[in-house]
């Protein structure tokens, strides 16, 4: 359910993205692009429409914002606790090596008493 919100939301926010680059703020807009059409739509009922359209995008997008927070899933963890189960998971999957005895090395070993050549 919140993905599709979340999809609508992008959906909406692209359309009202392109119902403002449309409109011309001076009032002409899509009219003067098509003057021609005036017979059809008016520039009155062209300006009408683009604003009411615009208003409507913007509140389907707050109202879909909003329900988008009330319906964000709860159980989803925290880094560190999401992490910290994360590295159990995977110890638990790793198989334990085999201890192995690692001899002490002796005095006579050890760099510093070898002589410089």
């Amino acid at each position: 359910m919140y993905t599709l919100v979340v999809v609508l939301i992008l959906i909406v926010s692209v359309l009202l993205g392109l119902i403002v680059l449309v409109q011309n703020s001076k009032g002409g807009g899509l009219v003067s692009n098509f003057g021609s059409a005036n017979q059809m739509m008016g520039v009155r009922q062209t300006t009408d429409f683009l604003e009411k359209a615009t208003w409507t995008m913007a509140g389907i997008l707050v109202l879909l914002c909003l329900i988008s927070s009330i319906i964000i899933p709860k159980n989803v963890k925290s880094g560190d606790a999401y992490d910290t189960e994360m590295r159990q998971q995977i110890e638990n999957m790793m198989p334990s090596a085999p201890a192995m005895d690692i001899p002490a090395a002796s005095p006579a070993e050890t760099p510093e008493s070898t002589p410089a050549e």
